[in-house]
């Protein structure tokens, strides 16, 4: 059982976007153990309505493209005709590409912003007049390492993670008299399909075995261990509960001391 107390999200709806693997998959679980009604988005909806069953009727699946404003719209929609207007928003769904500066193409760049910002901002939309008119809502976006700082050959990504810890700050100073709190996660090297894909990149460009990649990225790490999704959620279910309702604006990390 979370230590987060179940009676603290009775009756609250969560919507976590990305919610069919890794981080995504842990904050919804987290935020059904402490009684939240979550719905669960993503573009796997076999994976989804897997979890969705395991949740009982505590959750639903709602396949979205967070990319696509019609597809936000239609997402949200029926996330509210199930389980009502919308308390928390966990912003997790994103992707990671590793690309030279000057191999990287207008396309990557579009996409890396799209997908990791873009979506944020057409997630946010849907549910921030409710939580004004409510005076009570949560956002939590999940961005990385690097939106407080930059890597070699990740331009593209960083300059998005770097966006959404502006959005979020922006965002909760517009919001913090409306009772709505804004802030953002930012994970280090986590145990998931992301860093999974990060460590067969650096295979490819360093022609090492997944052993050593995987070495080279546990180095960076002080703790010496990636990560665990569940310790990234665990630190969005408080950001999402009452006893956090004095922290806004920040971007906290959760990284092993990766950054200090």
């Amino acid at each position: 059982m979370t230590w987060v107390t179940k009676r603290k999200f009775e009756g609250r709806h969560a919507v976590v976007t990305g919610g069919g693997r890794g981080i995504g998959a842990a904050i919804a679980a987290e935020l059904v153990a402490a009684g939240a009604r979550v719905t669960i988005m993503g573009r796997d909806r076999v994976l989804l309505e897997k979890h969705a069953r395991e949740f009982g009727g505590s959750a639903q699946a709602v396949t979205c493209d967070v990319t696509d404003d019609a597809a936000v719209q239609a997402a949200f929609d029926a996330a509210r005709a199930s389980f009502g207007e919308v308390h928390v928003l966990v912003n997790n769904a994103g992707q990671a590409k590793s690309e030279k500066f000057m191999d990287t193409t207008r396309e990557l760049w579009e996409r890396m912003l799209t997908v990791n910002l873009t979506s944020m901002f057409l997630c946010t939309r849907q549910v921030l007049p409710a939580m004004v008119a409510a005076r009570h809502g949560r956002v939590v976006n999940i961005a990385s390492t690097l939106g407080v700082k930059g890597a070699s050959r990740m331009t593209a990504y960083t300059a998005a993670k770097h966006g959404v810890v502006g959005l979020t700050r922006a965002l909760a100073a517009e919001t913090v008299r409306h009772g709505v709190t804004v802030n953002a996660v930012c994970p280090g090297y986590t145990d998931t399909d992301m860093v999974e894909q990060g460590v067969q990149e650096l295979m490819q460009a360093k022609q090492v075995s997944h052993e050593e990649a995987r070495a080279m990225v546990t180095r960076v790490i002080p703790r010496g261990t990636l990560t665990s999704p569940r310790e990234v959620a665990s630190t969005v279910l408080w950001l999402c509960s009452p006893d956090a309702s004095g922290l806004t604006g920040q971007a906290i990390v959760v990284s092993g001391g990766e950054i200090t």
